[in-house]
């Protein structure tokens, strides 16, 4: 009896269908269509966009036929790119700027990070310190330029001192701006669940203010580029090596405005491509999570 009772419930256990199994097959298959979709849709626009201004451009460049050394066309600044690029300067300056970049990003995420949650957690500290952050954050990087100079001398230590104080506030502004939107009742919850003050900052308020993070950190971003930016174009020789801003600061002191153009396409590109790859996905995954976008809209 024993053995039919046995064989009779290894009858009853439900397996999984080939049926289901190719609903979820065709479920994956359509969210990573729709990912894509997603993707094409949110690159081919600037992509056409572009081609439509070069055209533009080149059209002008055709019917005026200005001064080439005042008013290059795509034509003669193709050629400059090419040029930079068979010497290297092209791959040195991006790799130089990218380097710091993402090293000066990632170092204002660690200080601007634990900042602004301390500030956020403090209302003492919050209404002392946020006055300076939020002047810190209007207040131009460039200004920090000849200060830094003077302390770091031409080494990288000036350059990434100011990328720290363009990323730092915004980091820190939006973490604290993201705290505020978080309802009080996940706070209890947190405390009624036995959190500390410490647990409860990291596992309740954290991920609640995650989309407004999120959103300082894009701007965080956008500031340390610029801020890197500024700083290559007026802290130029010593130990500091040769990055975009000094490619394009080099490009004006030969009055060579294709090799200006070259910088500055190479600046916006850098840009675009940090966005598209980095932000982008990261926004939609966090929206996408929290059940604010479906598939691949947005």
């Amino acid at each position: 009896m024993a053995a039919d009772v046995r064989e009779r419930e290894a009858v009853t256990v439900p397996q999984p269908s080939a049926q289901s199994e190719s609903a979820r097959d065709a479920g994956a298959a359509t969210a990573r269509g729709a990912e894509r979709r997603g993707i094409l849709h949110s690159v081919l626009p600037p992509v056409l966009l572009a081609i439509v201004l070069v055209a533009l451009w080149q059209l002008w460049t055709l019917l005026v036929q200005p001064r080439p050394d005042l008013y290059p066309g795509p034509l003669d600044v193709l050629a400059a790119v090419g040029s930079a690029w068979s010497d290297g300067i092209v791959q040195l300056a991006v790799a130089t700027s990218a380097q710091r970049g993402a090293s000066g990003f990632l170092l204002a995420i660690l200080i601007g990070t634990p900042l602004g949650l301390l500030l956020a957690e403090s209302r003492v500290l919050r209404r002392a310190f946020g006055p300076f952050l939020s002047g810190l954050q209007v207040l131009p990087s460039v200004a920090w330029v000849p200060a830094a100079i003077i302390w770091f001398g031409l080494s990288d230590a000036t350059v990434y001192f100011v990328i720290l104080m363009g990323a730092v506030p915004s980091i820190a502004n939006g973490l604290i701006t993201g705290t505020t939107q978080v309802p009080p009742q996940l706070r209890r919850v947190g405390t009624v669940l036995g959190a500390g003050r410490v647990q409860q900052a990291l596992l309740v308020v954290l991920p609640a203010a995650l989309p407004a993070y999120v959103g300082g950190l894009k701007q965080g971003w956008a500031f340390s580029w610029r801020s890197l930016m500024a700083a290559e174009i007026i802290a130029t020789g010593g130990s500091i090596g040769f990055g975009l801003g000094a490619m394009l600061d080099q490009s004006r002191q030969l009055a060579d405005l294709p090799g200006v153009f070259v910088a500055l396409g190479l600046i916006l590109v850098v840009g675009i491509v940090v966005e598209t790859a980095v932000f982008g996905p990261l926004e939609r995954h966090l929206l996408r999570r929290r059940g604010l976008i479906t598939g691949g809209t947005r």
